[in-house]
């Protein structure tokens, strides 16, 4: 398995982790309280630093396994990873544009901020998930 591939598989475990406890806690918070009262902010920022670190934790680790492929890039590492980067913004600009209209329409900063943390994590499950299959697979032909 090539290292990018490695640290595809990395970031999709951390990212579907990171929003599954993230989650978890949310809505074990709110009980009979609606969720917009429940105090996100901190558990927010925690699993967004904690998801951070394990990243570069786990990649860390990929590495010191087998340190001989460290830093090897070849031009269909590039194209694969670009391939995947540009694919997976697609849900930032959706979840920006949704946020903004969020804003515009003056709705709660939970749910603002929920939309674009969650577009953070689908853009890097689908940018990461579009990286494995073109490894598995190759690159889609246009």
């Amino acid at each position: 398995m090539a290292p990018e591939e490695k640290r595809a598989w990395v970031m999709v475990v951390v990212s579907v982790i990171a929003y599954a406890v993230y989650a978890a806690i949310i809505l074990g918070r709110a009980g009979d309280v609606p969720l917009t009262e429940v105090p996100y902010a901190a558990t927010l920022l925690w699993t967004i630093g904690a998801s951070i670190v394990a990243g570069i934790v786990l990649n860390i680790a990929v590495t010191v396994v087998r340190p001989d492929q460290a830093g090897k890039k070849d031009q269909r590492d590039r194209q694969i990873n670009r391939y995947g980067e540009y694919t997976g913004q697609w849900f930032l600009v959706a979840g920006g544009v949704a946020a903004l209209a969020m804003a515009l329409a003056e709705l709660d900063h939970f749910w603002i901020a929920n939309v674009l943390f969650l577009a953070f994590v689908l853009s890097s499950v689908l940018g990461s998930i579009l990286k494995i299959i073109a490894y598995r697979r190759g690159l889609p032909t246009w």
